[in-house]
């Protein structure tokens, strides 16, 4: 049932977040500036398939080892320490604003970029003000350990936890 959630959650959210406003921001009228890299847009491809495989990856660790979704109505039951989450506290953020910032560079957007910048402010303050405090509460012995092993957003360099 968890892998059913996680299929529908992932088709919606990040589907919705990644695609449709995509689309809607590319197709309005507000333009800030016109930026052209030539060949050099296609370089948005890595990120945009990095940032994929991150958020496939880490939904499959909730999915399967934390028995749940990445859903907030049925989030895991486990705390999620492995895979990604061995090196950075939020790896499905961090996927989704890659996606962002390839589709940028990839579609010459200065529009995506500042949308790309808006997503990472609105999901800081989230996990700081919702998902944080919730995690305290449901783990309150293992997740503050985490926190001070393993960093909210970049992960430190050769760490081997």
């Amino acid at each position: 049932m968890a892998a059913l959630g996680t299929f529908i959650f992932t088709i919606v959210v990040p589907g919705t977040w990644t695609v449709v406003i995509s689309h809607l921001v590319l197709a309005s009228d507000f333009k800030v500036a016109t930026v052209q890299i030539g060949p050099l847009r296609f370089a948005g491809l890595g990120p945009i398939v990095v940032g994929m495989v991150i958020y496939l990856w880490c939904a499959w660790d909730f999915t399967f080892a934390g028995r749940g979704t990445p859903a907030p109505i049925a989030p895991p039951k486990d705390l999620v320490v492995k895979g990604l989450y061995r090196y950075v506290r939020n790896p499905m953020y961090v996927g989704i604003v890659l996606i962002l910032l390839g589709e940028a560079v990839l579609f010459e957007s200065v529009e995506l970029l500042l949308y790309a910048l808006l997503t990472f402010s609105i999901f800081h303050t989230w996990v700081r003000i919702h998902e944080e405090p919730t995690l305290r509460s449901k783990f309150p012995d293992s997740y503050p350990r985490y926190c001070d092993t393993v960093p909210r957003w970049i992960p430190k360099v050769g760490r081997t936890n």
